[in-house]
């Protein structure tokens, strides 16, 4: 089934992503959170991608075992940056054989360790060439990103908003957007990708704060702001880790219930693996 086909329901779907643990680590302890995430009935899990593919394998072990053996509909991130042609086509020869339907297309962070590394000189510079192989490739259903708060790489957002637009046109069933702690940045992004005829699904990525160092390293990757109500939570409970658990749980409750009531496709949380935080976040708002 391609996941497209889970939205438009009445009540917004809910969608979980989840990462596999490091090489060192065995694939149980993935398991063992998925065994209480699937509680929440999410309509699919997403599985990320290791930097440079470090965790390719993983993926696909992870995503095709949430089909057949938890019967829930699974979305196999691809990263594309550093990877050949050839390359991509063996991962979607394995995705195939391990029945996975639906792909998250992106083209991936560029490698920090490397000041030599050069974009211009890979096969790959753009996650729309991704999406455009992969639709030669087979009928896998395809899911995109999308950055309300704009690409760190794209230094105006009018051609941030060109560039997703030509993405979708080569052939995304629905974007998930990057987290952003403000509900406003998203209805403000939706008004202007509607006016340039973006009409697919874009379903709301929200990505709790759970303690007060893990909002530097997101804010440094992902160049979203932070509102002055996220920001008083952290001045008060950044030295209380239990506090600010708790306090970032009700923010996150807070900002879905606001999504829900203004109707929004679906949610999507980055569980970041913690299965008891998001348990009591989607109970919050009644999607479970």
């Amino acid at each position: 089934m391609k996941i497209i086909e889970l939205y438009g329901g009445e009540v917004p779907l809910l969608s979980l992503e989840i990462f596999p643990p490091k090489a060192d680590y065995p694939l149980d302890t993935v398991f063992e959170t998925l065994d209480h995430l699937i509680d929440l009935n999410p309509g699919f899990i997403s599985v990320t991608y290791g930097a440079g593919g470090s965790n390719q394998a993983r993926t696909v072990e992870i995503a095709a075992r949430i089909k057949k053996e938890y019967g829930i509909e699974s979305l196999a991130h691809l990263t594309c940056v550093r990877h050949t042609r050839a390359e991509v086509d063996g991962i979607l020869d394995e995705l195939i054989k391990e029945e996975i339907n639906n792909i998250l297309a992106l083209r991936g962070d560029l490698p920090e360790d490397d000041p030599n590394f050069d974009i211009n000189q890979q096969e790959y510079r753009y996650a729309f060439e991704l999406i455009k192989d992969i639709h030669k490739k087979a009928e896998f259903g395809i899911a995109a990103a999308a950055y309300p708060n704009g690409h760190t790489e794209c230094l105006r957002l009018k051609d941030d908003l060109i560039n997703l637009k030509h993405k979708v046109d080569c052939g995304v069933d629905f974007l998930i957007t990057q987290f952003f702690f403000d509900n406003r940045i998203y209805y403000d992004f939706m008004d202007k990708i509607t006016s340039i005829q973006i009409n697919c699904p874009v379903v709301p990525g929200i990505m709790p704060v759970l303690n007060a160092r893990q909002i530097k390293r997101m804010l440094y990757l992902s160049g979203a702001s932070i509102p002055g109500k996220l920001l008083k939570l952290l001045d008060k409970y950044g030295d209380d880790p239990a506090n600010m658990e708790k306090a970032g749980i009700e923010y996150a409750s807070s900002q879905v219930q606001d999504l829900i009531a203004n109707k929004v496709p679906g949610i999507h949380l980055y569980t970041m693996n913690k299965y008891r935080q998001i348990t009591e976040i989607v109970k919050n708002v009644g999607l479970a």
